[in-house]
């Protein structure tokens, strides 16, 4: 097939042969022409996309722009910075709890007892790893989130323990069971019946002797207002103090007073010295308990000595 056609002024006649072969190398040229504007094409688009539609780029490619995997990596970092700082947190509370722990036990357990409670160092057992999942981006951003809410929600129960253990150990610092001598001491008198020392008859002791040098530093028993700090013909240098759940402590004998009357006190607080005033017959401190105008044993609410 030929195809002829007339060019020019002098009425050139010009013609092309059309054969399978030129017709399929015009094709071939064709269609590599479309293939190459195709991919400049969807290069162009894809650029663009990912510029300005992310969302159009990861539809197109499967791809992401530099900023959108920072900011992925910043919610990471900021949720596992979260997830840290609650964790040590938690880890505080934990301690303080421990150590609130510690004190209640000294204060509530007889010394007898005290080598038997258990520790809390781990000893052993079965090895469970933690299993780990794999997870796309969505998948571990809402992992993370439900792990800050976990170490949230369990920081929140040990912060309500450390409160619980914070509110028992004051209340316990408000009842009588402290020792009130600092420093050595023997019990030299208990509580009930005895001989009088004075006149050698049956006689009741309606506290604790502990008999230790002149000057030696009697301490409140509990937290608590001083009701009374003055003379007694019996008592001698005498203080008393009142304590929450109706309990009042009485310190006599004393060679010194160092409080008032109104007065608060914490435990431990010196409140005296050790003496032989009024009727004594050695350096002694007399110590008791009354609660609700009744005496009690002064030893059922301390420790046992050492």
């Amino acid at each position: 097939m030929q195809l002829m056609w007339v060019s020019g002024p002098t009425g050139r006649v010009r013609k092309i042969s059309i054969t399978l072969r030129t017709v399929s190398i015009a094709i071939g040229i064709f269609a590599a022409f479309l293939i190459a504007v195709g991919g400049i094409l969807h290069f162009v688009g894809l650029r663009i996309a990912i510029e300005a539609r992310p969302e159009i780029a990861r539809a197109m490619g499967g791809v992401l722009t530099q900023a959108e995997q920072d900011k992925i990596e910043d919610s990471y970092k900021e949720r596992l910075q979260l997830i840290q700082e609650k964790l040590q947190s938690t880890t505080d509370e934990i301690v303080q709890i421990q150590k609130l722990k510690d004190r209640f036990m000294e204060m509530a357990t007889p010394s007898a007892v005290k080598s038997q409670i258990p520790g809390g160092n781990a000893k052993g057992g079965p090895l469970k790893l933690v299993s780990q999942k794999k997870n796309n981006d969505a998948d571990l951003i809402a992992a993370l989130d439900e792990s800050l809410q976990d170490v949230s929600s369990f920081k929140k129960s040990v912060e309500e323990i450390n409160a619980l253990w914070a509110k028992q150990l004051a209340w316990l610092n408000t009842l009588p069971t402290g020792t009130p001598v600092k420093g050595s001491y023997n019990l030299s008198s208990g509580y009930g019946l005895r001989i009088d020392p004075f006149t050698q008859a049956m006689a009741k002791h309606e506290g604790l002797d502990f008999a230790a040098p002149v000057g030696t530093p009697i301490i409140a028993s509990a937290n608590g207002v001083i009701s009374r700090a003055g003379w007694d013909s019996q008592y001698g240098n005498v203080v008393e103090i009142n304590h929450a759940e109706g309990f009042k402590t009485r310190y006599a004998h004393a060679s010194q007073l160092l409080v008032r009357t109104g007065q608060t006190v914490k435990k431990g607080d010196v409140i005296a010295k050790v003496g032989n005033t009024g009727r004594s017959s050695g350096p002694h401190l007399h110590y008791e308990v009354i609660r609700a105008g009744a005496h009690i044993n002064p030893a059922n609410m301390m420790p046992r000595p050492h």
